[in-house]
């Protein structure tokens, strides 16, 4: 189910994801690059020194030289946690592809062991800029190891021997390196990918909770007005009282004192109820039945043109005690989450949304069922991670690909933070539509708006049969 109205998380997955400023910091970049320096110093090294092959020493030192002094030029020019901007970015791994052409040119090209480091900026760009300065990057890699198969210095090797592989062979290395790159790029981007929108996702949540905890704070708000109110109508009560009793039981003025003191009188049992506690609230309102919390849930889309069927029931052969409605403490959180997946329902269904309570003395069960297109079935498995679209689309008119994802996360999170299991799936043939089961420990279920449950076991078919 996708989230019908996107208002509230856009704003927040705007604030993450900014094509402007890559997620590369100048540190990072700057580490990497003093790593890559080192170790192309002892690379050399061991050639020269450990096996005395021949090299052209001085011209790849002096390619590392401009890498040590690009650092220290970024080191001095900006603070240590600047954070790149996107070109910036960009600019600097493609010195580092060119810097690292330039060493593989004279030393072998393609055939080369550390050929192999030219996957590395490549994976940096996948995990720290957008998908088309990685594209770009990989197509320069491509195109340098197509150079390197022919244009290069003969590999260090042993004085008066010289290593040439086959074409073909230096051809496969080049595949391998597109490949590792391809698959070390994709797995990358898709892994921060997805950490970038669960970050948003929950930051997405975490508003709808701060705005729950912003209207319970306005209970607090009434009481104080409540208590600073409290003073001048006792005050108004006792003068209407002192004036009626001067002026005496035949004053023309004595039905107005009189509705004057009823009404500071109503307006002091107003405030008294506004000064309760938290953990003081009107009975009536504090506590909800089943069929009371699904009405709750599913009134603000009544009027939405589909037809919405409550129904409520104990499981059969029950004993008279768990035939009994369970009745749960009032959480904004569940009521938000059901809401949630009814207002889903409602917008994909045809005509129709179906929405069933039954519990017996272990557990509670609702089910909420549509009669629209039902869930895409290649997104089973992907159902209830954030920004995924399950629904099929067979008219895009009125709820195309609009809205984020985050409506069924969010819904599935508040759920599941109350102690419920959530399971989704469609409906068996020649039925169709979408099936939503949640199922709570009826201990949970009925536990305290301030109590966290762990969301119990998963209910078997049997138990909900």
């Amino acid at each position: 189910m996708s989230m019908p109205s996107d208002s509230a998380p856009a704003p927040v997955l705007k604030g993450i994801v900014n094509e402007r400023e890559s997620q590369l910091r100048l540190l990072t970049s700057v580490r990497l690059r003093w790593m890559a320096v080192l170790g192309q110093l002892a690379a050399i090294a061991a050639v020269t020194l450990l096996y005395g092959f021949p090299l052209n020493i001085g011209s790849c030192l002096v390619l590392i030289a401009l890498s040590a002094w690009l650092n220290v030029f970024l080191s001095i020019r900006f603070p240590v946690r600047h954070r790149l901007s996107t070109r910036l970015a960009f600019g600097l791994l493609v010195y580092d592809v060119v810097q690292l052409a330039g060493l593989l040119y004279l030393t072998g090209g393609i055939q080369n062991p550390f050929s192999v480091l030219l996957v590395a900026p490549v994976t940096v760009a996948a995990a720290t800029l957008p998908p088309r300065y990685t594209l770009i990057l990989g197509a320069g890699v491509i195109g340098a190891g197509m150079l390197l198969i022919n244009f290069h210095y003969p590999l260090p090797w042993r004085e008066g021997t010289r290593f040439e592989l086959p074409s073909d062979y230096k051809v496969g290395e080049l595949l391998a390196l597109i490949a590792s790159m391809a698959f070390m790029a994709f797995f990358t981007w898709r892994l921060n990918k997805e950490s970038r929108q669960m970050s948003a996702a929950l930051a997405a949540t975490d508003m709808v909770l701060a705005s729950e905890q912003r209207l319970h704070a306005l209970d607090g708000l009434a009481a104080a007005a409540a208590h600073e109110l409290g003073t001048p109508l006792s005050t108004i009560a006792l003068v209407a009282k002192e004036l009626e009793y001067e002026l005496g039981s035949d004053s023309r003025y004595r039905e107005d004192l009189q509705l004057l003191h009823s009404q500071a009188r109503r307006c002091r049992e107003i405030l008294q109820k506004l000064t309760r506690k938290p953990d003081e609230q009107d009975p009536m309102h504090a506590s909800l039945s089943v069929i009371e919390l699904l009405e709750e849930a599913s009134a603000p889309h009544r009027n939405s043109g589909k037809r919405i069927i409550i129904s409520a029931s104990s499981l059969p052969g029950l004993d008279d005690e768990v035939r009994i409605e369970p009745v749960a403490h009032r959480r904004p959180g569940v009521i938000y989450g059901l809401g949630n997946l009814i207002e889903n329902a409602v917008s994909f269904a045809q005509s129709e949304v179906q929405i069933s309570a039954r519990w017996n003395g272990s557990h509670v069960f609702f089910t909420i069922t549509d009669n629209g297109p039902g869930f895409a079935p290649e997104m089973m498995d992907s159902i209830g991670e954030p920004y995924v679209t399950t629904r099929r689309f067979e008219d895009k008119g009125d709820h195309g690909h609009s809205g984020l994802g985050l409506g069924l996360f969010i819904a599935k999170t508040l759920l599941e933070r109350s102690g419920a299991t959530v399971a989704f799936s469609n409906l068996t043939p020649p039925r169709h539509g979408a099936n939503v089961q949640i199922s709570w420990p009826r201990a949970a279920f009925e536990l305290p708006p301030g109590a966290f449950a762990w969301p119990g076991r998963r209910a078997s078919a049997s138990q909900i049969a």
